[in-house]
């Protein structure tokens, strides 16, 4: 993660671990080694792609419907390549802030979690991306993002993906029909946090004015689940200030969980 807040995420996922069933859970060991980024423009490179296997591994011959929870956003990308040779109809669903699809070369940080939807996408350092086509951008709904940059903007206007606002997500079908007009049989919904208004969450690392409020997102998920399959699922980007404030967050946290799991 770019953030300042970065170490957090750990205390962040481990807050919402204590709140998950043990016995469906597992967790994965994230090495702490800072990583290089040997020629790729992702810094941190390997120790990203070390995790990256890592997931892989975890998820290798599991259950169909697994939700992983972050971190930072490019814990999704393992998790959806594999719902996608699982899923070959599956559309992405990217709850988020921001766009999170920069390339190495178009990327002002180099960060790897403001480039993890456009890796899903094919488009990144080798390691990292997917199979270009896995995903067709066509069947991807960025939903709730307010934070985009030109870049990002230009790849939008001419790739197709399709986007859905926050205040489109207060009509709770709006994502359950741009999800079933894409054409996809199935569908991962990834959950950034940031996605949500500041008011209703405030342990994240990044955070947006004028975003989703919690009701409308689990009811927005909710309409998604009852029209089609959720092939898997993604929680990223809690990281609180306090293990006070992480108590304060988690009520609504949980319900996102719900709503997903």
């Amino acid at each position: 993660s770019p953030s300042s807040r970065a170490m957090q995420l750990i205390d962040g996922a481990q807050a919402i671990a204590g709140d998950l069933p043990r016995a469906s859970s597992a967790t994965v060991d994230v090495p702490m080694e800072a990583g290089e980024a040997l020629d790729t423009g992702v810094l941190r490179f390997s120790a990203l792609h070390r995790i990256h296997a890592l997931i892989q591994e975890q998820l290798a011959g599991g259950e169909d419907h697994v939700l992983v929870v972050g971190g930072d956003c490019g814990v999704s990308v393992a998790a959806i390549a594999r719902a996608a040779a699982h899923s070959p109809g599956l559309a992405v669903v990217w709850l988020d802030a921001h766009g999170d699809l920069h390339t190495p070369e178009s990327s002002p940080s180099g960060a790897f979690s403001g480039m993890s939807l456009r890796a899903i996408l094919g488009d990144g350092a080798e390691g990292l991306a997917l199979t270009p086509g896995a995903i067709a951008p066509t069947r991807v709904v960025l939903a709730g993002a307010r934070d985009i940059e030109p870049a990002e903007d230009e790849f939008i206007a001419q790739s197709g993906i399709v986007t859905v606002t926050a205040n489109d997500l207060v009509d709770h079908e709006v994502l359950a029909a741009a999800v079933q007009a894409t054409g996809a049989t199935s569908v991962y919904v990834h959950v950034d946090l940031d996605v949500l208004d500041p008011a209703a969450m405030t342990g994240v690392t990044a955070s947006v004015p004028f975003g989703v409020s919690v009701p409308d997102l689990v009811a927005a998920i909710g309409a998604l689940r009852a029209a089609m399959p959720l092939a898997g699922a993604s929680l990223t980007g809690f990281a609180p200030s306090s293990a006070a404030s992480a108590v304060d967050d988690l009520g609504a946290i949980l319900r996102i969980v719900g709503a997903l799991a």
